[in-house]
Order: C-alpha cells, then structure tokens, then sequence
C-alpha cells in the first residue's frame, strides 16, 4: 500500500508569533526565505505524496493567493475551517474528501523526508494509524508518547510535566479512513477537538496505533525568536543551500560571511557585512557600510547605510533607517501577557514599520506593523501596530 495523499493542516494563526501574525498565518512566516508551509510541501512531494489537501482558515487567501492549485505539479485542494476549534476539526474539515489510507501532518512546523518516509513504511505492516515519533527534549513543550516494546502507543499526553520516557509526537500520521472516523467523532475538550483526543479514543477502541522512531530532522517556531533558530538550522544542517540569487547584486566591496541566502532581486552596497546565518528575502536592500547577522530579514526590506542589525526578524517592507542600531539579545520579550527572560533576539520588526534614522533597539524590542519611529529615538518593549513613536 501506497500512500499518495496528504492532509496538510495550515488554519491556525500562530498567536504567540504576533505581530508578525496580523497579516498572514504561521505556516507563511519565512523558514529561511521562503514560508514554513513551501518547506512542509517539498518534503511531502519528495516522500512521493502526489495529492495536496490543505485546510485553511486564518488568512487563507494568503495561502492560496500564494501556491493556488497546484505545487511542483502536484495539485493542491483547499478546505476551509471556518472556526479553528482544534486539529480533529480540522481534520474532519477535510473528511469527505478521504477514501483511503493519507498521511496527515501540521503545516506550520518543519519535518523532512525521512520522518514522513519512515510513518509511511511503518504504516503499511500496521495499519489503523502510525505516527512519527522523535527523541527531544522539548517533549514538554508538546505532546508525549508512550509505547510498548513493540511499538504500539499506549498513551498520548499533551504537554506531559510526569518524569516517565516520552517520545515527542512529530505531528506526522498515516491513518486509515475507519480511524479517521473514529477520531473525527470524539467529543470536544474545553470546545476544542484534537488529534491527541481523537487518538486517546482509538487506544480505547483497541485499534491499532503504532509509533515509528525516527532520527529525521524537526523545528517547531512557536516564538518569535525561534524563526532565527530555524534559519540557523535549515543553514548549518545544508537543508537549506547557502546561495545568491543571479539577479542578487552585491557590491564588490561588500563582504558575504557563510552561510547567508540572498533571494532574487536583493542589492548589498559597497562596505556592507551581511551573515553568517543571515536570510535575505526577495528585494532587500542592505545599504552601503551597513551590518547584517544572524537575521531574518524578510522580502521587500530596507537596511539603510551604516545601520547595524543583529539578531533580528524583520517582516515584509520594514525601513531600518540610517545609522540605526539593533543591538542584538539576549532581551526580555513580552509575549502576551509573558515576559521570556534572555530570549537571543535583538528586535522583531513587523510588516511596513519605519524608523527614520539613527534609532536604537533595545534587546528585545518588539516593533508592531506600520509603526513609525522618529529619528534618534530609543525604543524597547512592544509598540502596539500603526503607533507614531515620537
């Protein structure tokens, strides 16, 4: 048995990635230099998915605005969630379009090839459903496996905080249509439906769940400074190639430290120094004598001559003035109603903010979209959207 389709669940908006959220979903923020959700489909074509049914919800015409009906030849359906009420209810969403065995995977974190590969080998000697399941440390910060000698799953725990051995969930499942059934049917907890509950529900029915180990590669970005985290690894790992785009122009005067992307269209002045592990997304300016490092930086930014950015995520069409200076974490980051001690990020700048020149972000610094800085002002905390900092 072959499985060559995939249920790939992108309706979430990703809350605790704000502001960067305002204007698009999680599974579009930037992995490198292009969106989490492109990534999580090259794995499924390469592991030989042939069919795409995404279901969307939160920003969804950003997402089909974006692939429309097909990727890499392979076509996309779109299914909306018109509530996000959980992941089963995303995966019931897309129910009456399942007639057999499909792979189910989150669309905002990153799993490669091999773990998809291996759930899909592991499937077709069990059956009902498999999941994929990796040794980390994070466990606690998501969901808990435990199994049986053989592998079967005894236990889902989300969020375990027990001292007991856990595999972490993968979010990769390979489910037989009589399981998806079963998981879609369960009963809501606090008025959300979840995979991990409608899981729990086919343990107790005695089907058969099954957990294949696996040592392929998996990122989550649940904050905003993760998304450096993750550029740094799909870098340094080779899953993303170090690479400048034929029509980058970059000064001869410049210096390009690996490993660094540059997208297409991108300029870098004479004097300026961008990486190492620096993303430059499609038509960003880097001005002359300017300093880049360890950055994200997404599509259509400006970083004016001589300002320093360290540590940094910068949205879509983000002004870095002049001579201004994000000085690098570790900061406190206030992430609702939260503060994240020594967080390594220097400044998360969201889509369309401007700063004049000469400004300085301290760590930390969460800039909200459309913000505007006057010149030579010190900004720190978080500047709520479309605020005038005087």
């Amino acid at each position: 048995m072959t499985i060559r389709s995939a249920i790939v669940l992108a309706a979430g908006e990703g809350v605790r990635l704000r502001p960067l959220t305002r204007h698009r979903p999680k599974p579009m923020l930037p992995a490198g230099t292009k969106p989490i959700l492109e990534h999580v489909f090259d794995h499924l074509i390469d592991a030989g998915i042939s069919e795409l049914t995404v279901v969307v919800g939160y920003g969804r015409t950003t997402v089909q605005s974006h692939f429309g009906p097909s990727y890499r030849g392979v076509p996309i359906a779109y299914v909306t969630q018109e509530k996000q009420l959980g992941s089963a209810h995303a995966l019931a969403a897309a129910a009456s379009r399942i007639e057999e065995t499909v792979l189910v995977v989150n669309g905002d974190q990153l799993v490669d090839r091999s773990i998809i590969a291996d759930t899909i080998d592991r499937h077709e000697s069990s059956g009902g459903a498999t999941l994929g399941v990796i040794a980390d440390a994070a466990v606690a910060d998501y969901g808990g496996v435990i199994t049986d000698t053989d592998g079967s799953v005894t236990e889902i725990v989300e969020n375990p905080t027990d001292d007991r051995s856990y595999w972490l969930n993968a979010g990769v499942y390979a489910l037989d249509p009589r399981a998806i059934e079963i998981m879609t049917g369960i009963d809501s907890t606090a008025g959300e439906y979840s995979l991990v509950d409608g899981l729990s529900a086919l343990i107790e029915t005695e089907t058969t769940v099954a957990a294949v180990t696996t040592d392929g590669m998996w990122i989550d970005a649940t904050f905003p400074w993760d998304l450096l985290t993750v550029a740094e690894t799909l870098l340094e790992t080779g899953a993303v190639a170090c690479e400048r785009a034929p029509s980058a122009r970059i000064h001869d005067a410049a210096t390009v430290v690996d490993p660094v992307v540059v997208a297409p269209d991108c300029v870098i002045g004479p004097g300026a120094v961008v990486g190492p592990n620096v993303c430059l997304g499609e038509n960003v300016t880097v001005g002359a004598n300017a300093t880049v490092e360890h950055s994200v930086i997404d599509s259509d930014t400006r970083i004016g001559t001589a300002a320093t950015v360290i540590d940094c995520v910068a949205g879509r069409g983000v002004a870095v003035g002049p001579g201004s200076t994000v000085v690098g974490g570790p900061g406190d980051v206030h992430v609702g109603e939260t503060i994240h001690r020594n967080e390594e990020l220097g400044a998360l700048i969201a889509d369309r903010a401007t700063d004049r020149g000469g400004v300085t972000y301290r760590p930390g610094t969460i800039v909200g979209s459309e913000v505007s800085i006057r010149a030579g002002a010190t900004v720190g905390g978080s500047i709520d959207a479309e605020t005038e900092v005087q």
